[in-house]
């Protein structure tokens, strides 16, 4: 439910801002609005997976929200400021829909992160100072103790990859 709030906050965000900037939405912009959904949800994602080690580890809920929260901060960063320089690259290289893609993918990062990586972390706190939370659920499709082994089936995999790309590519599909 958190992640959905940052991620609703976000557009509203996102959409303030481009109107705030007297910006068009055209279809290279649409394309920057939907890639910084998939960046903010990849955020979440991370975000989310380390504080579940940290709650099958043992830790407390406010133990495995601060580590989850330090060990994502990383991998976020990384992704995302690797994404803010080519899109500052886009916006003063670019020329017309470039640019407008670029300066909507570089407004939505900046406000990924912040939902991402403040907002809910802030929800969290509230949630957990006024005792309106005492345990998260979250769903493992797959249970810590199963043991899948992924390079059995490595081989069979690799050959299936090949012949649907050969069959794709010979038939045009």
């Amino acid at each position: 439910v958190l992640a959905n709030v940052a991620l609703i906050l976000n557009m509203i965000l996102l959409f303030g801002t481009m109107c705030a900037m007297d910006a068009t939405f055209t279809l290279p912009g649409i394309a920057g609005i939907v890639l910084t959904i998939g960046m903010a949800v990849d955020a979440n994602v991370l975000i989310y997976e380390r504080i579940r080690e940290e709650l099958n580890a043992g830790k407390s809920l406010r133990g495995s929200l601060n580590a989850g929260y330090e060990k994502a901060w990383g991998t976020i960063f990384d992704s995302n400021i690797t994404t803010l320089i080519a899109s500052t690259i886009l916006i003063y290289m670019g020329t017309g829909p470039v640019k407008g893609f670029g300066v909507t993918l570089t407004i939505g990062i900046c406000a990924s992160m912040f939902t991402a990586l403040v907002v809910t972390r802030l929800l969290y706190d509230f949630l957990l100072d006024r005792g309106l939370i005492s345990e998260l659920k979250m769903l493992s499709l797959i249970k810590p103790s199963s043991q899948i082994d992924f390079l059995k089936i490595a081989k069979p995999a690799a050959i299936a990859s090949v012949v649907i790309l050969t069959v794709s590519v010979v038939f045009g599909i």
